[in-house]
């Protein structure tokens, strides 16, 4: 066979497997590398999710325990008292009257107060990691002070949900509050630690959770200012 006969000839059977068995190992690497970029991209989405969850909860609970209030006028006819109620269980939960309802509808018959109530509850699908942070609020105020008004739930994935009250008197956090009986008679805390912690895929495996933490602490506009007390401070 002549040189131009043999600089024609095509690649053989050999030569073109080889070349396709190199082919489907980039391919396989490069499939591998993008799945996994894929998934790390959609853990951070979720874990984003839960941040911005926590901050969107966390941000109303502040603003309605900020204007949480006493009337005065417990002795007036056909009054209902208003109070302000924090358990201790586990996870904690809190019911409490309010200045922070925003009327939605012109010339509706609301006004800027309400009942409140915050609550956790077993998740209602079994495939979702944690439980499930509930707000009940009740356009009126009455003798039931933890039924009717609107349920919602605040954020999913909940690990724990825990609140600390700052007894202004004492100048101590203490975990119940209870302003119709006990330590503190009709009297608001001073300040609400509130402690929220949402599970989040691993970025490192998908399939397992992580907690993320937060913490905030909000001032009671009408509470009792701290009463100075020698020689302690507001532990933090």
């Amino acid at each position: 066979m002549s040189a131009a006969g043999r600089r024609r000839r095509g690649m053989t059977i050999i030569e073109v497997m080889l070349a396709l068995a190199i082919l489907i190992i980039i391919t396989m690497v490069g499939w591998a590398s993008v799945d996994g970029a894929i998934e790390m991209n959609d853990a951070l989405a979720r874990t984003d999710e839960t941040t911005r969850t926590a901050r969107v909860a966390l941000a109303r609970l502040r603003r309605e325990l900020q204007l949480a209030y006493l009337t005065p006028n417990r002795a007036a006819v056909a009054t209902y008292f208003t109070f302000f109620v924090g358990h201790n269980d586990d996870p904690d939960r809190v019911w409490f009257t309010s200045l922070s309802h925003k009327r939605l509808y012109l010339d509706s018959r609301e006004a800027d107060q309400a009942e409140y109530t915050v609550w956790v509850e077993r998740s209602p699908s079994e495939l979702e990691p944690g439980d499930v942070l509930y707000h009940r609020e009740s356009r009126r105020i009455d003798e039931e002070p933890s039924e009717g008004g609107r349920v919602w739930p605040l954020a999913y994935h909940v690990q724990s949900f825990e609140l600390r009250y700052l007894n202004g008197r004492l100048n101590e956090w203490v975990d119940e509050w209870d302003t119709r009986a006990g330590e503190t008679p009709y009297q608001l805390p001073r300040a609400v630690q509130i402690g929220l912690v949402l599970l989040a895929p691993d970025p490192d495996d998908p399939d397992r959770s992580v907690e993320v933490p937060f913490v905030t602490t909000t001032l009671l506009q009408y509470a009792d200012p701290v009463t100075p007390t020698a020689g302690r401070t507001v532990d933090q």
